[in-house]
Formats: C-alpha cells, structure tokens, sequence
C-alpha cells in the first residue's frame, strides 16, 4: 500500500512540474495546477489515492509550511523591507484583521452564518499568498514600490491569520463566552506570540550563522541538512516557549538570508527547491482532500464569498492601509488584485474539521472553492491590469546558463552575472578598454543563448551577460545592475 501511494504520489509530482509549464504561458498560478491535478487523482476523480483524514493532512501541511515560510523569508532582501516595511507590516497584522473583520460581517449576511462562524471563515481567507504571488511577479515584473510591497505582505501576513483563526475556533468551543479577561489574555498572548517568535528568531539565526562558519566539513550534502535542522529547531522551539512558530521561521529566514555565511548560495538553491517541494505537496494534498462533486453544493456560495472578498474586503483592506502612505490609487488597485489566495487559507480551512467544527466539511470546500476562484480570475488577469495601469516593467534577461561560486570556507569573492543594456557605458566597447579592477575578472559571458570565453578584443553588444569574478564590494562599485536585482 505505502509502494502504491509513493508511486503514485511521485508520478503526480512529475506530471505537475511540466505541466506548470501553463503557468509560464497563460499566468494561471502553477499552485492552482497542482491542487487541479490532486483533485482529478483523489478519491471523487480517478481512485488513485484515497485521502480524507482532515488532521493528517493539516499536521504534513504545517510542517510544509515550515519550510515554505523559511524560503520567503530568506528571499526578502532587507533594502526592500527597509523601505516598505510601514505599509507591508500594516497590511500583514492590521489588514489581516480588517479583511477579517469585515469578510465576517459580510458572510454574516450573504450566507446567513452565525456570527462566530462567520468571523472564523472570515479570518481562515484573510491571508494572501506568498508563492502564487511570487511567481507570477517574476515571470511578469512590475514596478519595484508595488511588487516589494506585495510580496513582504503575502510573506509576512500568515501568522496573524492562523493566530485569529485558532482565536476563532478558541471562541466557538468554549461558545462564544469569551469575557473581558480572556480578550486581555488573547491581546497578552498575540503580543507574546509575535515578541517572541521575534526573539527566538533572531537568536536561532545568530547561531546558525555561526554553525554554518564553523562546520568546516567538505560534504557539501551536510550544509542541507544543517538548513533543514535549524528550520525544525527554530519553529520547535517558537512553539515549546508558547510563541509562534509561523513568525520566527519567516524572521530566522530573513535575518539568514540577508546575512554571509559559509556555502550560503548552495544552500539558497537547497532552500528553493524544498519549499517550491513543500509547496507542490501540500497542494496536491489538499487537492487530494477535495471532492469535486461537493463543490456542486457550495458553487453558489463560493462565488458570493469571492466576489465580497475580491471586490470590498480586499479593496477596502487595502485603500485603508496604504492610506498614509504615498502610494497612487493605481498602485492600491493592482495591491488589491493582486491579494492571491493560496496555500495557507486551505490549510487552515483543514483545522476546523481537525476540531470538529465542520462535519460536513462546508468550511473546507468554500474555502477551497473561492482559493481556486481567486488564483484563476486574478492570477490570469493580473499582468494585463498592470499593462492598464502603467506599473509593467519589461521583463530581464534570463540566462540559459549558472556560473556560481560554491565556496565551503569564508572567502571574500562571489560571481555575479551582468547583463549589458543598450545605454550601458560598457556597451560597444571591447573587454580591453573597460580599465576593470586588478581584483576582477571576467570568466565567461553569454551571447545569443551560447556561453563563450571572452578576450581582450571581445566587443561587447546588447543583452550580452557577462560573469564577473572579485569581491562584491569591488563589482558593485562598478556601477552596474547585477542581472537579478530589481531596477
């Protein structure tokens, strides 16, 4: 039986991964193929696998997230966060809270759902999702001040949805007597939940810094597991103190990833390719859990759901929180849409039934109903909103080809890929002229999708992409854009 589902379950990954080659072409979120593909294999399509046990799945789900979490964390660059950390924290922590506030009150009414009821569906797809975001993003840029924007918010907004969502299910268990005391309680534990996770982090990240200097060992394998130790260590000991783990995992990451340390672009690859693992997983899982026929019952409710989700919680999330900050209506307007649903609103729509609370499992397939509404309808169009809206950038040159400098000791050089534009001073002139750094050097660049070997008397042309060898600090004062960085 375990062979069986193993099989199958690796076939599945297979035939998702070339089939997210759709996500490329059309912009449908590569997440949304996944949770397609799970439900065509589960139970109410093929047979495949048999899966129903709502609390295995949200306990493999957590432990994903773990590692989704650590990765987005690790990808924020701290310039960003720096920068628009006043609007993006606003929209994780208070956002969250308005989208849930006044998705409940909404839900309240157009579904006819008793308060509480409404209020914890209202907060379980309060979160945006960070990957489906992501991956849209790059595949098709826009404007820094929006994409960063949007990006540290989906990044950062999952833990206060999973706080309010167990504050929820809290409430409708002990039926709605919540007194005054346990509110300053509640307002006593999200503080100590978020000071520290902070903590925990920041301290966790400390350490493996220095683990990762001192490990000295020529197994670059062991690098990954110590990465794959210390995300378990961080989020362990967030929850044994009674912080949240969701908070330090995503603050370990970040504080790690804006950090140097020893093997550390071996270990950003390692990093990606398990939580984009995690990802595909827990969204065939879920994909798994769903029976497409109860999506027949709860169709029209679904659309309610999304369309009061879409077109006023979200809006009305957004324009308030960005308010006080210099952000153009345009700019709100491509935030609101792109507000995508994802993994976290369905693993939290597992929880619920995981304590009883959803028998039938109504939460889960609405939620799950309006999460795929939402990366189909927005996920599509939101390239062409941002051509509407002036905020497109063009897209960067990708190269065929990796030239990276895996170094298993402290050293002070890296290999950073350049790509030449047209108005680049470098731009028409040959490599011998350029009077570049005795520290520097060119080791290879990339000319019409072919890797060739520079020399001396190699002119240089547009869209070229050269690989330049030295200290960062020396190729940064180069004054050129390195090919992965935003403009």
């Amino acid at each position: 039986m375990t062979s069986h589902l193993l099989l199958v379950f690796g076939m599945l990954i297979v035939i998702g991964t070339f089939a997210s080659k759709i996500s490329t072409k059309w912009g449908v979120p590569v997440l949304l193929i996944f949770l397609a593909i799970g439900m065509i294999a589960g139970s109410d399509g093929l047979n495949l696998i048999d899966m129903s046990n709502y609390t295995l799945a949200r306990d493999i789900a957590n432990i994903a997230l773990i590692f989704i979490l650590f990765d987005s964390g690790f990808n924020t660059k701290r310039s960003h966060l720096k920068k628009y950390f006043g609007p993006s924290l606003l929209l994780a922590t208070g956002g969250i809270i308005v989208t849930a506030a006044s998705l409940g009150v909404l839900i309240h009414f157009l579904l006819n759902l008793q308060w509480l009821h409404a209020l914890l569906l209202g907060s379980i797809i309060s979160s945006t999702d960070a990957a489906a975001v992501m991956t849209i993003l790059r595949e098709r840029p826009v404007k820094t001040h929006v994409s960063s924007t949007l990006e540290i918010e989906s990044a950062a907004n999952d833990p206060m949805a999973i706080l309010l969502t167990l504050f929820m299910i809290n409430l409708i268990q002990n039926a709605g007597s919540a007194g005054f005391q346990d509110y300053c309680i509640f307002i006593g534990q999200l503080l100590w939940q978020f000071a520290g996770g902070i903590l925990t982090a920041k301290a966790i990240s400390i350490a493996a810094g220095w683990l990762f200097n001192h490990f000295e060992n020529d197994n670059q394998s062991l690098f990954y597991v110590l990465y794959m130790g210390i995300a378990l260590v961080t989020y362990g000991t967030a929850d044994t103190i009674g912080a949240n783990g969701t908070i330090a995992i995503f603050f370990c990451g970040y504080w790690l990833g804006n950090s140097d340390f020893v093997f550390k672009r071996g270990v950003s690859h390692f990093i990606g390719g398990i939580s984009t693992l995690a990802n595909m997983c827990v969204f065939l899982l879920l994909g798994l859990l769903v029976f497409p026929s109860s999506m027949v019952k709860v169709w029209q409710q679904g659309i309610l759901l999304a369309v009061a989700l879409i077109f006023v919680a979200r809006p009305l999330t957004v324009f308030l929180c960005l308010l006080p900050f210099k952000y153009s209506r345009g700019d709100s307007l491509f935030i609101s849409w792109g507000g995508l649903k994802g993994a976290v609103p369905i693993v939290l729509a597992t929880y619920p039934a995981a304590y009883g609370l959803d028998a039938n499992g109504f939460i889960f397939n609405i939620v799950f109903f309006v999460v795929a509404l939402s990366c189909l309808l927005q996920g599509t169009t939101l390239t062409s909103l941002a051509k509407k809206l002036s905020l497109s950038v063009p897209k960067k040159l990708h190269s065929p080809y990796s030239l990276e400098l895996f170094a298993l000791d402290k050293t002070d050089f890296d290999v950073v890929d350049i790509q030449i534009h047209e108005d680049s001073p470098w731009n028409g002139q040959s490599i011998a002229q350029l009077h570049i750094p005795d520290e520097l050097v060119i080791s290879s660049m990339v000319r019409d999708h072919k890797i060739i070997t520079p020399r001396g008397h190699t002119v240089l042309q547009n869209d070229d992409i050269l690989f330049i060898m030295g200290p960062p600090n020396k190729i940064s004062e180069l004054g050129l854009s390195p090919l992965e960085e935003d403009t």
